[in-house]
């Protein structure tokens, strides 16, 4: 997965397993503050922590800059926040002690005490570049097909995959779940191969009755997909595996089959375009467009290691009856905690979901030392995780800058108004208890005292240089 990105990717922070909590602990002694606030610093002297600061509403008045919450304007409801538990993630997770595996994924997916709610995740249909090996559900030996599915096995994904997505789910049973095909199997593809190729218009009800099949299959094991992807990156058709899927094949696969399928089988799982780079918006809009096509169509999905991330405004201006998503970005080794940070926080968890987004989802959950495995000649060979697991444990940067978003912006939340900012990038909403989250990343070089203004009265809290915060009231 070799991807231009305009952004040094991240650095990672080593913490022992055993001490897996130690940047979120609580003092249950601190300051009584109408505010709460989570700080992370860019150079990782503090990581996701409470403040023990007394933040409270006042009328006093003072010549800061203010970042006005205005609740009365609101915006999308939110999905979630969270990463792609890749193939390799879930075989690294899946492999670690009992004991160390439990408190892990508490940690990640629980609502209680410091976990960090991790409420949305993306799984690949079949192999994605980040598996140990290339598969799909329906691999036949040359020559053959099998257009009703009668050979379809998941059996692949029960080592490892589907024993962690239960777990998960035991611990949070409303987290949602889109999976996205690196590429359909090979013999409905022009070349009969994992990478590259097209797939066939004589296989397009095949492919429809494969996502019938994969859906019910997981749904069989207790997981409910609720949206899939129609191909990761339909423009990208260099890694292992993959597929090129233009624009008009993508709306007639669409409206002759997938959609048509879905229907006559009463499959809900929402169907959600493109899956790719924000610099190709026409892709997403030429489907829309397609009045047989959209009909099916819940939204359209996006990443960021091309274009603008206001592309994804631009799709919502012209079809605000569709949903936005963000679905991957990637997290490049070995790189630099505090510019990544800066970057990831501005321009994903605020500017995705300022643009729309439902989501935001950063690429993948874990990886080894070696940023292992990954698929042979065409893998990503330098994909950090949000975890490194080689097998202590290291948090890294897209712990963090997931973090700062899912433990307090629940799904279901919405987005309200908050004034913009040249160097205080930030997001605001109101979450379905009633509080309001406000997340502020300090893109400046220097501390910056400021002020939130909410219904008349202020609050000044500082936030250091590079650093993130998360206010909840």
């Amino acid at each position: 997965m070799k991807r231009f990105i305009a952004s040094c990717i991240a650095c990672s922070v080593v913490l022992a397993s055993c001490a897996s909590k130690k940047g979120q602990t609580t003092n249950n002694n601190q300051t009584n503050s109408e505010v709460a606030f989570w700080l992370t610093k860019g150079d990782r002297s503090v990581l996701l922590k409470k403040q023990d600061v007394a933040l409270n509403f006042g009328t006093a008045a003072n010549t800061h800059k203010t970042i006005t919450v205005d609740e009365n304007q609101t915006y999308q409801s939110i999905d979630g926040f969270g990463y792609t538990l890749t193939g390799g993630s879930a075989t690294l997770i899946n492999k670690l002690p009992e004991q160390e595996k439990t408190a892990l994924l508490k940690e990640l997916f629980s609502t209680e005490g410091d976990a960090i709610g991790v409420s949305y995740l993306r799984v690949s249909i079949g192999a994605s570049d980040l598996s140990a090996k290339v598969f799909t559900y329906n691999e036949l030996p040359a020559g053959e097909t099998d257009v009703n599915m009668e050979r379809f096995s998941i059996a692949e994904e029960m080592t490892d995959l589907v024993p962690v997505l239960k777990r998960i789910l035991a611990i949070n049973p409303n987290i949602k779940i889109l999976g996205s095909p690196w590429t359909p199997p090979t013999w409905m593809k022009t070349n009969k191969a994992f990478k590259g190729g097209s797939l066939l218009p004589e296989f397009y009800q095949a492919y429809a009755n494969y996502f019938v099949k994969y859906i019910a299959a997981m749904k069989a094991q207790g997981i409910t997909i609720d949206a899939i992807t129609i191909q990761n990156e339909p423009l990208h058709p260099g890694n292992t595996p993959s597929l090129l899927m233009l624009a008009n094949e993508q709306a007639n696969f669409i409206k002759t089959a997938l959609g048509p399928t879905f229907k006559k089988a009463g499959v809900k799982t929402k169907i959600i375009l493109y899956d790719h780079n924000a610099d190709r918006p026409d892709y997403p809009m030429t489907i829309l467009a397609d009045a047989e096509a959209s009909k099916y169509v819940d939204g359209s999905a996006f990443h960021l290691y091309g274009g603008n991330i206001e592309a994804l405004s631009k799709v919502h201006d012209a079809y605000p009856d569709k949903h936005i998503y963000f679905t991957e970005q990637w997290v490049g080794g070995p790189g630099n905690f505090a510019e990544d940070l800066k970057w990831h926080i501005s321009t994903l968890i605020v500017g995705a979901t300022r643009n729309w987004s439902r989501n935001v989802l950063e690429w993948n959950l874990a990886a080894d030392a070696n940023y292992n495995p990954h698929t042979p000649d065409g893998g990503c060979t330098n994909c950090l995780g949000a975890l490194t697991i080689a097998p202590a444990i290291t948090r890294n940067v897209a712990y963090y800058v997931i973090a700062h978003a899912s433990k307090f912006v629940r799904p279901g939340s919405v987005r309200i108004n908050s004034s913009a900012d040249n160097t205080l990038s930030n997001v605001a909403f109101k979450t379905p208890d009633g509080k309001r989250a406000l997340i502020v990343m300090n893109t400046g070089n220097t501390d910056q005292t400021f002020n939130i203004s909410y219904q008349g009265k202020l609050v000044t809290p500082t936030l250091p240089a590079g650093a993130a915060g998360t206010f909840v009231w």
